[in-house]
Order: structure tokens, then sequence, then C-alpha cells
């Protein structure tokens, strides 16, 4: 939600995790190999692998780049449990996606995060050990609860909390047709961003009073502030002039990397207002607030 590419320089973000995820089964097995399948929202497979225990290189796969990625995942999670997949028996992997692949939601981290609970390590260790990105998405990934997350010196801070501004049901998420590279933006933001500390500084003070908001026109003025920020030092221009949506009753903010997946809208024009708006411009994809947004179940007792 805010201090994307800040973060990865030490600036107070707030993450708050979506109620579409993924899922994965594991099935040990007597062949040699480890059998990947990936399935998408329709239970359609869209990628598949056969992976070497030997060296976790793919044998055969329909994608290359996605099984180097694998790769790498899964060589990182030994480096960090030397047992995890030392016995030589092979497995049969599924995993199930809850959304539209092409909507950025996190199928790159929540499957960090699910190796890392089938290796017994640590999500974030993992991250760090395989990728440059800040992990923010890793730790939301299990997280049940909205968190604010902050590396500092070598060291991750991040909690759940409560959020949950008055006005919810005047925020909408937005699907941009299009589904941006986090590893180009990072690579962007380490070579083209401007006074690092000053984009820190100002991200987390926004931060802080976004979470303490409770007007819908202050919030507004808040996330407006935060896209002139990010536009000013990392050299992007702001979604609103990129799209044409500068004449927007209300106010629009990316999320993640700028130019693709999803913008957050808010406005008091009301949902069919919204909807027909973004419509208009060729966006079909306008999810509220609280249909985004993951809500832990609450426990129950049976008897």
């Amino acid at each position: 939600m805010t201090s994307e590419y800040g973060v990865l320089d030490g600036a107070l973000a707030l993450a708050i995790p979506t109620r579409f995820g993924q899922r994965m089964q594991v099935k040990q097995t007597r062949k040699s190999d480890l059998y990947w399948k990936s399935y998408d929202i329709n239970s359609e497979e869209w990628f598949t692998a056969q992976i070497s225990l030997y060296d976790f290189s793919a044998v055969k796969t329909t994608d290359e780049k996605k099984a180097e990625y694998l790769k790498n995942l899964l060589k990182g999670a030994v480096r960090l449990n030397s047992e995890f997949l030392s016995k030589w028996n092979g497995f049969d992997v599924k995993t199930y996606l809850e959304f539209d692949k092409d909507w950025g939601l996190g199928s790159s981290s929540s499957l960090t995060y699910m190796v890392a609970q089938w290796a017994d390590v640590n999500p974030l260790l993992l991250n760090f050990k395989c990728f440059n990105g800040s992990g923010y998405d890793v730790a939301c990934a299990g997280a049940e609860l909205p968190i604010t997350y902050q590396i500092s010196d070598d060291t991750v801070n991040y909690t759940e909390i409560d959020f949950e501004p008055s006005f919810r049901n005047q925020l909408y998420f937005v699907y941009l047709n299009k589904k941006q590279s986090s590893k180009t933006a990072v690579e962007h933001y380490f070579k083209k961003a401007k006074q690092k500390k000053t984009l820190v500084k100002k991200q987390t003070k926004l931060t802080e009073s976004i979470l303490s908001c409770n007007d819908l026109s202050k919030f507004i003025e808040l996330i407006d502030a935060h896209e002139a920020a990010v536009s000013e030092h990392v050299g992007i221009e702001r979604i609103t002039k990129q799209l044409g949506f500068e004449n927007f009753d209300g106010g629009i903010k990316s999320l993640g990397a700028w130019g693709g997946d999803f913008i957050l809208a808010a406005s008091s024009i009301g949902e069919e207002g919204v909807k027909a708006y973004f419509k208009g411009k060729g966006y079909d994809t306008v999810i509220p607030y609280d249909e985004m947004i993951f809500v832990p179940q609450e426990a129950t007792v049976t008897t």
C-alpha cells in the first residue's frame, strides 16, 4: 500500500494481505525426480517441469525462465536446510492459484513462502538468499492482518496491525491489464533513484500519517503526495498522467512496480461511478477494498 521502492532502503511500509492466495500440495513418490505442476484459477496447467534432484535443473519444462526461478528457490532452501530434499526420493508438487496469474498479487512471493514452509526454513531468509526484493510481500504471504514492514541495519521488523480506515468502502483496486516485473522495477530503482534518504524519510512520514488517517479527503491528499514523491525521486511519470486519469474525481495511487498490476482508487462517487469511469478508460476489473483484502476466519467451536 505504501513505500514502494523506498522500502528497499528502509522506508516504513504498509502492506495488506489479499484474500486471493496460492496453495501447494506435496506428495512423496518413488520417482527419482521432482515433478512440478502449476494450475491457474481455472484449474488449467500453466507451468510444468521435471526437476532433477541432483542439481535442480529442469530435465524438461514448459517454461525455461520459470524453471530457472524454481531452481534458484530450491537451491536456496537447501543452503538454509541441508536436510531438505536430501533423501533422494522424488516428489509430485502441485500449486493452485486463486487469482488470475497476470494480476501480480504475489504468485512468486507466496511460492517462496510455501517452499520455505516445506523446507522448514525462514521465508524471509529464503527470499534474501535468492532474490533482491525487500521481502515485504513474502512477509505478507504469511500474515493474517495488515503489517508494517521496515528494513534497518540488516534487520527486518514487521508487525501485524489493525488497519480499518473508516472510508474503506470508498477504496477500490483497479487492474491495469498489464503485469509488471518486480525484478525490473527494483533494478530501475537502484540505477535511477535520486536522494534515496530523502525519499525514505518522506515515505515513512506519509505511511505514519496514512495509518492514523480517518478522513477520505485527507487520505487522498496523502496518496497524492506519495505519488509525487516517488515520481520525483525514481523518475517515473505518475500513473494518472501515464494513462490519462487526471480527471478522476478522487485520488489514485500506484501499488508495487509502477505502470502495471493494480492501482488504488479512492473516491466518494460510489462503486457504480468508479466502475463506470474506469470501464470508460478500458479497465473492467475494479474490486472494492473489502472484496480484495484478506479477513481471517473467526475461530469456531464444534461439539
